[in-house]
């Protein structure tokens, strides 16, 4: 059954969102370097099919297949005259998953980076910014998501366009940046300053946080940083499933199912209300998190010991004081 994000947050338990859909689409076949944002039209039975799993996984909030899916993105694949069919399928298909549940569950329209660079670094403006992220959210909410979930992101000045054009079009909004280079997203934002990029507009999100990222135990530290920073605020924290590691043609991530299931409870312990999985985190990891949030009894705030122990070693600790993100065109990946 649908339901919205106030209306499950008001429960004041920790919330389960689902996995991945890049790297749970190429199981299914997905050729490496096509859109999967496409397949909303071509093979809706695929994203139904992955949106499904998730929910009998034990999902509260499903993200439409439709990270890649603006203007910019598509315009690589000669698809930049769909984007508005492609986000309304992709919100209708994720939708009727929804409908068809015995869960409560909200659909989450996903809007990704745009993969450009704003002025003077590159030639995007705010302006059509806003409206290539507007084109995106209101094919989202006319195929009924439930707000718009803006995800991966790296750039306040694109969390910003993205939050004004959600608002513009007349959608709830939660979003999330990367926090994948030395504890700072690429372009040098810390995650206990992350919530700035959206403070100064008429309308707050529901949540904010992190994604993706370069595994669990770092993810657990941009939480804690979050945290210690806003008090009360709603954290979203989705991992990634541990480490990539590459064999041959094929991403193999290390997390085990077991392993996010410890990432759930310490992230839940260090502030965290949703929680989550990114890159490589499949329905069967999903249950074991559902069953985590289902068991969890509540402890103290972890320590960075207690988190490395449980989890493993930082993949990327965080810089000194005083140092930058890296700063320059980066194809951003796909959850």
């Amino acid at each position: 059954m649908r339901s919205s994000l106030e209306k499950l947050l008001k429960k004041n338990i920790p919330l389960l969102a689902d996995g991945a859909t890049g790297t749970s689409f190429m199981s299914m076949g997905l050729e490496p370097g096509f859109p999967p944002d496409l397949w909303n039209v071509s093979h809706p039975e695929k994203p139904s099919s992955l949106h499904r799993s998730f929910a009998e996984a034990g999902s509260d909030i499903i993200l439409t297949n439709t990270f890649g899916a603006n203007r910019p993105r598509l315009k690589l694949h000669n698809a930049e005259s769909e984007t508005y069919a492609i986000n309304k399928a992709g919100a209708k298909i994720a939708g009727r998953v929804a409908e068809n549940s015995k869960r409560e569950i909200v659909v989450g329209g996903s809007v990704g980076p745009t993969g450009e660079l704003f002025e003077p670094m590159g030639e995007l403006t705010m302006k059509d910014c806003i409206g290539y992220f507007e084109e995106q959210i209101q094919g989202l909410k006319d195929g009924g998501a439930d707000l718009a979930w803006i995800e991966t992101m790296s750039s306040t000045e694109e969390i910003e366009a993205a939050a004004r054009a959600a608002i513009n079009v007349g959608i709830p909004y939660v979003f999330t940046a990367s926090f994948d280079t030395a504890g700072r997203t690429m372009m040098g934002i810390k995650p206990s300053k992350i919530h700035e990029a959206t403070a100064h507009l008429k309308i707050s999100p529901l949540a904010y946080g992190a994604n993706c990222g370069v595994g669990a135990s770092d993810m657990v530290l941009s939480i804690l940083e979050m945290t210690s920073e806003i008090l009360g605020a709603v954290i979203i924290g989705k991992a990634n499933c541990g480490i990539p590691v590459v064999k041959g043609k094929e991403t193999i991530y290390s997390g085990t199912p077991e392993l996010m299931a410890e990432y759930t409870s310490l992230a839940i312990n260090a502030g965290a209300k949703i929680i989550g999985g990114c890159c490589g985190t499949a329905p069967e990891h999903i249950s074991y998190m559902r069953n985590a949030i289902d068991t969890h009894v509540a402890s103290i705030r972890p320590s960075m010991e207690q988190v490395i122990e449980k989890l493993g070693s930082l993949a990327s600790p965080p810089a000194k004081e005083g140092a930058k993100g890296l700063r320059g065109k980066r194809n951003r990946g796909r959850r």
